[in-house]
C-alpha cells in the first residue's frame, strides 16, 4: 500500500510516501520512492518493530526505544538506491540527486533557456542593463543592442550563497564554484536624444523600445546569432506611468521576484510612479517592487507627490490614532525599536507646523524630520518598550495610524487573564498535513491536540480564546492572518512541530524553536522560548527572525512556536506522549501569564 502526504515545513514543500509491506512490518514515511533532490544528503524517516536490527544497504542503524529511525546518508549525483531491511522484509527506495550546475550545450549553441534577460524589462536612462548566457567554453560571446556591441566576459568562478533554509540546518556558508561556459556583461543606455539612431522613438517624451537583444556566439571561425526572449525598454523620466495598489495589503519587495525580502506592505489606494519593470513586476519610485497583479495603471496621472501640514490626534478606548491629511496616498514604511515607532512617508514634503498630541498612555512625544527631499519621517517616542500592535489605513487621501493600548490583566488571582483575548492557531489541517513522524502520524493532528489542551488551560485562567480551527479542516494562511487582524487579540501564537529540508540532520536535530518577525513580537518570542526550555527541560533549537505568514500580522504580537521535531525518533516519542502534552499545555499557559504580567 502506498499513501502520499503533503509535507510543508517553514516553506519547504516536499512529498512524503508511507510504504507498508505488511502489518507490523517496516515503514518508511520519507523519502518517497523516485524522490529527486539537489541536496548532498538525505534522511530516511521510518519505524519498524523494536526487536531485531534495521539495516540500510547492509549496515545497522540507530533506532529509538520504540523502533523509530531517521539516519542521513550522502548522495552521489544521479541515482542512489537504498535497501531498508528488517528481519526478512525489505523495502527499496531510489533517490536521484540532481546537478546544480547548468548543463553545457553540445556544439555551437547557447544552452537552453540561458539567455538573460529572459523577461521584458524597462529601465531608466543611464541604469545598468546586464546580460548573461551559457555557451561552450573558450568562445566569444557578445550582445548587439541599440547600435551597441556589448562583450560578455567568461565568469570562471562564482560565489554561491546558501539558501535561506541553510540557517535552519547550520550550513549557512557561501561556496565558491567553477562555472565553465557562463558569460556576463552590462551596458547603459543614456537619454534617447543621445542615440544616433532614433527610429524607435515613439514620440517626444515617450519611452524608447529597443526590442530584443541579439546574442552572438563565435568559436573556431563559426558564428551563430540568437535573439533574446525579453524586450528592453528605456523609460522617459518625464512621462512615467502611475500605479495604484488595489490589493488590501500590496506585497512590496526589495527585488522583482518572491525570492526577495518583503518591505512594509503597501496600503490599498497607494499611488506611485513606475520606474522599472521586469516581467510582471513593477519597481515603484520609492524603491520597492510589487507584482503588477496587485495594481492598476492610472491613465493620464502625473507623478504622485504630496505635502503634509498639520497632524491630528484622537484617543479611542483601546487605541490611539494619529491622522495625517495628504493630497494623494503615497507609499509608507514602518520601523519599530524598543522605545520608538517610526513612520516614513515617501514622495512627501513636510510643511508641518502643528501637531496635536495630548497626554497619552502610549506616546510621550512625536518628532518629525525631512530626511531627504521627498521623504518625511515621524517618530513616536513611547512610554514603554513593549508595543501591542498597530494598523495603518487610508481614508480617501488621509493616512490613519492606530497604535493599540496594552491589555489590562484581571485582578482575580485565580483568573489573571480575565478580559484578555488570545488567539491560537493550530498549524495545517485538512489536506495540509504538515510534517510527518516516523509512524505516519501527522503534524496537523498533534498541533490540534496540544492547541486544545493549551486553550483549556487558558480558559481556566480567565482568558478569552479564539482558535483559527478546532477541527481537522483546511484554513488558508490568508484567512488565518485575516482572523488575527479582525480579532485583535492581545497576542497570537501559532502552534507547530518541526521538520527539516533534505540537507538537515533529522537524527540529531531536536528542541523547541521560536519564530518572530516584527520587533513588537521579539520579547514575547524570547520569553516563551526560554520559559518552555527551562520549565520542561527541553533542548533549544533556537530563536529565529523569519518572514512567515503567521509571524507577519502586525495587529498584535504574533509568534510561531515549533514545539519539537516530528522527524526526530526520540523527540517524536516525547511529543506524542499524552502526559507530556498536558505538561506542555500547562507550561505554555503559565508562560503567557508571566509574560503579560512582566510587560505591563
Amino acid at each position: 500500500m502506498k499513501k502520499f502526504l503533503g509535507l510543508i515545513i517553514l516553506g519547504f514543500i516536499v512529498t512524503s510516501s508511507v510504504v507498508a509491506l505488511a502489518v507490523s512490518s517496516i515503514l518508511v514515511v520519507y523519502p518517497p520512492n523516485n524522490h529527486q533532490t539537489s541536496a548532498q544528503k538525505i534522511f530516511l524517516i521510518g519505524t519498524a518493530p523494536p526487536d531485531g536490527q534495521v539495516l540500510i544497504n547492509g549496515k545497522p542503524i540507530n533506532r529509538s526505544q520504540a523502533g523509530h529511525f531517521a539516519p542521513s546518508f550522502p548522495l552521489q549525483l544521479g541515482e542512489n538506491l537504498f535497501a531498508v531491511r528488517h528481519q526478512n522484509q525489505e523495502l527499496k527506495i531510489q533517490v536521484t540527486r540532481l546537478a546544480t550546475q547548468p548543463e553545457l550545450p553540445q556544439g555551437l549553441a547557447f544552452a537552453k533557456d540561458s539567455l538573460i534577460p529572459a523577461a521584458n524589462i524597462a529601465r531608466l536612462p543611464g541604469e545598468l542593463i546586464c546580460f548573461s548566457a551559457i555557451a561552450p567554453p573558450n568562445a566569444s560571446v557578445s550582445v548587439n543592442l541599440a547600435n551597441q556591441t556589448i562583450s560578455l566576459a567568461p565568469q570562471t568562478q562564482q560565489v554561491r550563497l546558501p539558501s535561506n533554509s541553510a540557517a535552519l540546518t547550520g550550513n549557512n556558508q557561501p561556496t565558491t564554484q567553477s562555472i565553465p561556459g557562463k558569460y556576463e556583461g552590462c551596458t547603459t543606455i543614456e537619454q534617447p536624444d543621445s542615440l544616433t539612431d532614433r527610429s524607435n522613438i515613439i514620440s517626444a517624451g515617450r519611452s524608447l523600445d529597443l526590442g530584443k537583444p541579439e546574442f552572438q556566439l563565435t568559436q573556431n571561425g563559426q558564428t551563430i546569432t540568437q535573439p533574446g526572449t525579453g524586450n528592453i525598454q528605456i523609460l522617459s523620466p518625464a512621462n512615467l506611468e502611475v500605479a495604484e495598489v488595489v490589493a488590501d495589503a500590496g506585497v512590496a519587495r526589495t527585488g522583482p521576484s518572491t525570492d526577495y525580502s518583503r518591505l512594509t506592505p503597501l496600503l490599498k489606494g497607494t499611488q506611485a510612479s513606475i520606474t522599472g519593470r521586469e516581467g510582471e513586476w513593477l519597481r515603484l519610485d520609492y524603491g520597492g517592487w510589487i507584482n503588477s497583479r496587485e495594481t492598476r495603471i492610472l491613465a493620464g496621472a502625473i507623478a504622485p507627490r504630496t505635502t503634509i501640514r498639520s497632524v491630528g490626534y484622537r484617543r479611542l478606548p483601546s487605541t490611539t490614532e494619529i491622522v495625517f491629511p495628504l493630497q494623494v496616498p503615497v507609499p509608507v514604511s514602518v520601523q519599530q525599536s524598543d522605545d520608538n515607532f517610526t513612520l516614513t512617508l515617501y514622495n512627501t514634503t513636510a510643511q508641518t507646523d502643528t501637531i496635536r498630541l495630548d497626554d497619552d498612555p502610549l506616546i510621550s512625544r512625536l518628532d518629525w524630520q525631512q530626511v531627504v527631499p521627498g521623504q518625511a519621517q515621524y517618530t513616536f517616542k513611547l512610554k514603554k518598550p513593549q508595543q501591542w500592535g498597530y494598523k495603518l489605513r487610508y481614508e480617501d487621501t488621509t493616512l490613519v495610524l492606530a497604535l493599540r493600548h496594552p491589555p489590562t490583566m484581571g485582578r482575580e488571582r485565580q483568573k489573571p487573564l480575565s478580559g484578555i483575548k488570545i488567539l491560537l492557531d493550530p498549524g495545517h489541517g485538512g489536506n495540509e498535513s504538515g510534517a510527518v513522524g516516523p509512524t505516519g502520524y501527522t503534524e496537523k493532528e498533534v498541533n490540534l491536540v496540544v492547541s486544545k489542551l493549551f486553550r483549556d488551560e487558558l480558559l481556566k485562567l480567565g482568558a478569552t480564546v479564539v482558535m483559527t480551527r478546532d477541527t481537522d479542516i483546511e484554513v488558508s494562511l490568508g484567512d488565518r492572518m485575516a482572523m488575527i487582524d479582525r480579532e485583535e487579540p492581545a497576542i497570537a501564537l501559532s502552534i507547530h512541530y518541526n521538520a527539516l529540508p533534505d540537507q538537515g540532520d533529522a537524527e540529531n536535530t531536536k528542541g523547541i524553536g521560536t519564530f518572530w518577525y516584527h520587533p513588537q513580537a521579539h520579547n514575547l518570542a524570547i520569553f516563551m522560548h526560554n520559559y518552555l526550555v527551562k520549565k520542561l527541560d527541553r533542548p533549544s533549537y533556537g530563536v529565529f527572525w523569519n518572514n512567515l505568514a503567521l509571524t507577519r500580522p502586525h495587529a498584535a504580537p504574533s509568534v510561531l512556536l515549533e514545539l519539537g521535531f516530528m522527524i526526530n525518533p526520540q523527540e517524536f516519542e516525547w511529543l506524542t506522549n499524552p502526559q507530556e502534552q498536558k505538561k506542555l499545555a500547562t507550561a505554555l499557559a503559565q508562560g503567557v501569564v508571566e509574560w503579560i504580567k512582566s510587560s505591563q
